[in-house]
């Protein structure tokens, strides 16, 4: 199979595109080669693969198995649906969450909850990516969760969530839950000053 090697686009287009300065996006991309350079020295300014996706939240949660939440996450930075995340995917998504509006964020989240990309989270998905969650988080959480707390979160979650209680949540009904619940708002505004 031969390697396909990516240039970004010209940071200038990229800076006119996101909340990132040049510099913060000369930053960015040094560590995106970085990332490709642990996974093929053949084309270090390529895109990343699912799998080392996958070893770098591994590293980042030693305790948990990360592998099932980086597949949603990794879905969700991959707009093409291709199997590869280029920079330009990488940064994007990452203007959004760590500099984007509140309505912003809220809509990339719905993105990931929504696994089908049908439009809707169905109790299935919101299931899926919280069970994801729990596991990345791993056994040694304190306090120690219950085997079933997935499941009530998001009962508790979905019942709030789905406001005309038809078994779906929609875009609107999601960002209206959230903005509603303050701890969901406080979460948002803990990545504003990441960078």
């Amino acid at each position: 199979m031969a390697t396909v090697c990516h240039r970004p686009e010209g940071l200038e287009q990229l800076e006119a595109q996101t909340n990132f300065t040049k510099r913060e996006l000369q930053v960015l991309y040094r560590g995106f080669k970085n990332v490709r350079t642990i996974q093929s020295l053949e084309c270090p300014s390529g895109v990343v693969n699912e799998e080392t996706f996958k070893q770098i939240y591994a590293q980042f949660f030693p305790h948990g198995d990360a592998s099932m939440y980086a597949h949603y996450l990794f879905n969700a930075f991959d707009t093409a649906q291709n199997g590869s995340v280029k920079f330009e995917d990488f940064v994007m998504a990452l203007s959004i969450l760590l500099r984007g509006t509140v309505h912003e964020k809220l809509r990339w989240t719905f993105n990931l909850y929504d696994i089908n990309k049908d439009g809707y989270i169905n109790k299935e998905e919101m299931m899926d990516i919280v069970k994801a969650i729990y596991d990345m988080m791993g056994k040694y959480t304190y306090p120690v969760l219950k085997e079933d707390a997935p499941r009530q979160h998001v009962e508790v979650f979905f019942q709030k969530m789905d406001k005309n209680k038809d078994g779906v949540v929609t875009l609107d009904e999601f960002i209206e839950s959230c903005q509603e619940d303050d701890n969901i708002m406080r979460s948002l505004q803990l990545f504003e000053n990441v960078m």
